[in-house]
């Protein structure tokens, strides 16, 4: 009877299990399906609160908070709102997802996250953040690569650096070509399960046209 017993309960508790996984997987699907219509700061927050609510009810996935922090990253590249502020919550969101990854795969691409949240607080006065936020975005980047080497993610963002770099100070479109040219070889080889991350490749592919 106790074997029987503990069968029952073994049963339930992965049907419950289940279940938590299918209400996941929609929760998460649904939102990821809102990048493209969030046009506006007020959406994209809006977009973040929802996967920070997925986040929070699961609590052992690393996906959700990482997806609230591009939300916020994507309306960070966008003309005016508070850059500082909105790095922090950034920070404060990489800071969850952190302990949830699983693999130095998973941790490189929250520090793709990080380098985008101190290049944001870096353009807001180029001249005089360069020497903080400038340089905890290239470290991040270079974090990141040491992580996984084969992120393309982090290529794309560096070849947008040296894109955006004038040539007199060591960037520019000639030196910005190769690390495009490898963010796409990567991308085209990357083979993304679930829910990690994937965006970037056509941003990359434009940019390399660019570079021509």
């Amino acid at each position: 009877m106790k074997r029987i017993t503990l069968s029952i309960l073994f049963c339930s508790a992965m049907l419950v299990a289940f279940a938590q996984s299918d209400r996941y997987a929609a929760a998460m699907q649904k939102n990821l399906a809102l990048f493209d219509s969030s046009k506006t700061t007020a959406d994209l927050q809006k977009l973040s609160d929802m996967f920070v609510r997925i986040g929070d009810a699961e609590k052992t996935q690393w996906q959700p908070y990482y997806y609230a922090a591009l939300a916020l990253t994507t309306a960070g590249w966008m003309p005016g709102g508070d850059k500082d502020a909105n790095a922090e919550k950034i920070n404060a969101l990489t800071d969850k997802a952190e302990p949830l990854a699983a693999s130095n795969a998973d941790k490189s691409e929250i520090c793709a996250l990080r380098n985008m949240a101190a290049t944001q607080q870096m353009m807001v006065d180029p001249s005089t953040r360069y020497a903080t936020y400038g340089v905890t975005a290239s470290t991040t980047l270079q974090k990141g690569m040491q992580l996984n080497p084969n992120n393309p993610r982090l290529y794309y963002l560096q070849g947008m650096s040296l894109f955006n770099t004038p040539t007199q100070y060591g960037g520019g479109k000639d030196k910005a070509k190769p690390v495009f040219e490898k963010a796409v070889s990567l991308y085209n080889a990357e083979q993304p399960a679930g829910f990690n991350p994937r965006w970037g490749k056509q941003q990359a592919i434009a940019q390399l046209a660019l570079c021509q």
